[in-house]
């Protein structure tokens, strides 16, 4: 027997971040839509726990007990007093270390489907309160849709969306460290007062009323400045899409994936075309959101 998991990546619509606290984490307001670019996880009985990847940039994944989707499993084993061995196959199409939750979203659906394989019976809020312990990010994988994450961005509440939104992502060579683009933050605004985090009320208003000229408008990421400043050959890419027609363009959370919003499919289209060939990016995907979080996929 064999439970698969299909888990969408993120975009951060609105990332706001505040001052580092004490614990070094930063207060947030995290808008999250879910796009649907999907990975898929399987997991099956095995005789030890032990991960498998395919898919593109699956060579960077990791494949021992660091990987989120290794940690979920062992986390929620060890809860209902489970050995927690199981194959786990990912499959892999969300970009890595692209800002766009990957390796939340393989922890998510790791979670969803060891929940399922070993019938656990835990509660909703049972499988979030592990996401969150996983990382900030992790949450919203499991719930998908829109949500505002504040804290860390694992405390969630769910917004509702109007409209379906395109999108054209452009993925960068290499991989941002988010531990690092939060370092530089803290660089640029040494000094300087950082405001509270707080999510704009007209991109709220823009999301539940699937305007996307409003939503265009009331994009924003804090953490863009850090992230050009230690890439800023993303400039020129997000430079060539908005040149191509998109409404509006920022890096997608801690980056280096940038991400354009586009009118319609038509537009995206277009959008996607001009960037592969403008040799600014590595690759170039569309998607449409909002996605579904974490589903059981029927056999």
């Amino acid at each position: 027997m064999s439970v698969t998991v299909r888990v969408p990546a993120k975009v951060n619509v609105r990332l706001s971040v505040g001052a580092a606290r004490p614990d070094g984490f930063h207060d947030l307001a995290n808008v999250f839509l879910a796009v649907g670019l999907y990975d898929e996880v399987t997991v099956a009985p095995a005789e030890t726990l032990r991960i498998t990847c395919s898919g593109p940039d699956a060579a960077q994944v990791p494949l021992d007990a660091t990987n989120l989707a290794a940690r979920a499993a062992t986390a929620l084993a060890e809860r209902y007093g489970i050995s927690p061995d199981v194959h786990l196959h990912i499959a892999k199409d969300i970009p890595v270390a692209g800002g766009m939750a990957g390796g939340s979203a393989d922890g998510a659906a790791a979670l969803v489907a060891c929940d399922a394989l070993w019938s656990t019976g835990a509660s909703r809020d049972e499988l979030l309160a592990i996401c969150a312990e996983l990382g900030s990010d992790v949450p919203f994988s499991l719930i998908g849709g829109a949500a505002l994450g504040v804290g860390r961005g694992e405390r969630l509440t769910p917004i509702e969306v109007g409209g379906t939104f395109h999108w054209v992502f452009a993925v960068a060579d290499g991989g941002l460290s988010t531990p690092a683009v939060y370092a530089e933050f803290d660089r640029l605004t040494a000094g300087t007062p950082v405001p509270a985090p707080t999510a704009p009320p007209a991109l709220l208003d823009a999301l539940r009323k699937g305007d996307t000229a409003g939503l265009a408008d009331a994009l924003g990421n804090d953490l863009q400045p850090a992230a050009l400043s230690l890439r800023p050959s993303l400039a020129d890419t997000l430079a060539a899409g908005t040149a191509a027609g998109a409404l509006a363009a920022l890096v997608s959370g801690s980056g280096p994936t940038t991400a354009f919003l586009a009118a319609d499919a038509e537009a995206a289209r277009k959008v996607a075309d001009a960037l592969a060939a403008s040799g600014t990016c590595r690759g170039v995907r569309t998607a449409v959101s909002p996605a579904p979080g974490a589903t059981v996929r029927e056999p």
